[in-house]
């Protein structure tokens, strides 16, 4: 929505008119939890459009559902003028333009820990393969050599891991990585509870300095940009190895080869890339490639089949939840109201400016005419309000409820759910 134009009211619409759209292969999961619940429009499409392609196909869309490669620009959101709300099916959510989204009153719903199992998995399985020397055996064998020598081939049992971030993938890795007979240091901004015998270290370079193994499991913000360069990997241990599988700009890559190149670092698995290709026809290019210490993945850690369809389930149900009764628990960008289902009720959702009055208003529209409120769940966060009323009964549609709700100063949007 353009700036001054007056907010559109959304007029609710039954299940089997509510278009879905799920992008980037999504998977099926999703279109079947879509289903089971009444949802018949689902569409699904391989491929992330481009921002002139996405102002086409959005025009007719609710509920849009995407990862990591769709692109919604502050553009692309204004020219979606039916759109409800997005589903980002996997963690991050950086693809967004979420300030906008907000102010369009579109939450956006996230999967932040459905893949966690399966980042952890990976990383444990590439601190078996660089303390064993895989990477170089495995080039070696496939150019017909064949090194059988035990130099570089050791157990990970007794070594230290450092992982830094100590969230959900980081304390899971930290639970089998112990499990393996690994010792586990950890660091975190975030003072948090040390999981069996995991010791946690007062910085950074307390862990640099006393690991192994270093692995990094951090969210991508201002703080952890370039967070380890070459002042930090002159703090690793001779010979320790480095693992990144959090996001591609927390490490200055440059830095990292030539850590590799001058065998301060002995090797390194390398999941996330400051600059990753648009798709499979794009060339992958890195100073790290050629390599042979260095194990590359093109940002897999969570791509196993079981993640994708935890993530599948786990986002459409929240977009349903939304849709179907105005819960926005989980959304990234959005006040969190949890709401109990109703029967016998009328719910109308309001979306609005956090500026004062605005509940008087919509209280008003219904004493009004005689109608009266069962109950009333309000969010604000100092920029968006949330309000969500159940007026008691069936109210009919058509005694002009909504167009007043939308009169409202300030309103950005609402909706009558049921």
């Amino acid at each position: 929505m353009k700036a001054g134009t007056a907010p559109l009211e959304k007029l609710s619409l039954p299940k089997n008119k509510i278009n879905v759209l799920l992008l980037e292969n999504i998977h099926k999961s999703a279109v079947e939890l879509f289903k089971r619940h009444g949802y018949g429009n689902v569409e699904s499409l391989r491929d992330a459009p481009s921002a002139d392609e996405l102002r086409v196909i959005l025009k007719d869309v609710h509920i849009l559902g995407i990862r990591s490669r769709t692109k919604l620009t502050k553009e692309v959101l204004e020219s979606a003028e039916k759109l409800l709300t997005i589903g980002a099916f996997c963690i991050g959510t950086n693809q967004i333009d979420l300030k906008c989204a907000k102010r369009l009153g579109l939450p956006v719903f996230n999967a932040p820990y459905s893949n966690t199992r399966s980042v952890a998995e990976l990383v444990l399985a590439e601190i078996i393969m660089l303390f064993r020397g895989i990477p170089q055996r495995n080039w070696g064998a496939h150019e017909g050599g064949w090194d059988k020598t035990v130099k570089g081939a050791r157990e990970i049992r007794g070594k230290v891991i450092g992982i830094v971030g100590y969230g959900h993938i980081g304390s899971q890795l930290s639970v089998i990585a112990e499990a393996m007979g690994m010792q586990v240091r950890y660091f975190d901004t975030i003072e948090k509870l040390a999981i069996g015998n995991a010791a946690p270290c007062r910085s950074l370079d307390e862990l640099l300095a006393a690991s192994d193994v270093v692995t990094l499991h951090v969210p991508e913000t201002p703080e952890t940009k370039d967070m380890m360069t070459t002042a930090k990997f002159k703090k690793m241990r001779k010979g320790a190895f480095f693992i990144n599988a959090s996001r591609g700009t927390v490490v200055d890559i440059p830095a990292l080869a030539d850590a590799l190149k001058s065998g301060h670092i002995a090797g390194a698995a390398i999941d996330v890339f400051p600059k990753e290709p648009k798709g499979p026809e794009e060339e992958f290019k890195s100073p790290l490639r050629g390599l042979r210490n260095v194990i590359l993945t093109p940002h897999i850690g969570g791509s196993t089949e079981e993640a994708q369809a935890n993530i599948g389930g786990e986002v459409a149900e929240k977009l349903v939840k939304y849709s179907d009764n105005g819960s926005t628990l989980g959304a990234v960008n959005f006040v969190e109201v949890a709401l109990p289902p109703q029967s016998n009720c009328t719910r109308f959702m309001h979306i609005h400016r956090d500026v004062p009055g605005v509940m008087a208003k919509i209280s008003e529209v219904f004493s009004t005419r005689g109608i009266n409120i069962a109950g009333q769940f309000l969010r604000t966060d100092g920029e968006i309000g949330y309000v969500v009323t159940d007026v008691a009964g069936r109210v009919k549609v058509g005694m002009g409820i909504r167009k007043d709700l939308a009169a409202i100063p300030g309103t950005v949007r609402t909706r009558f759910l049921y």
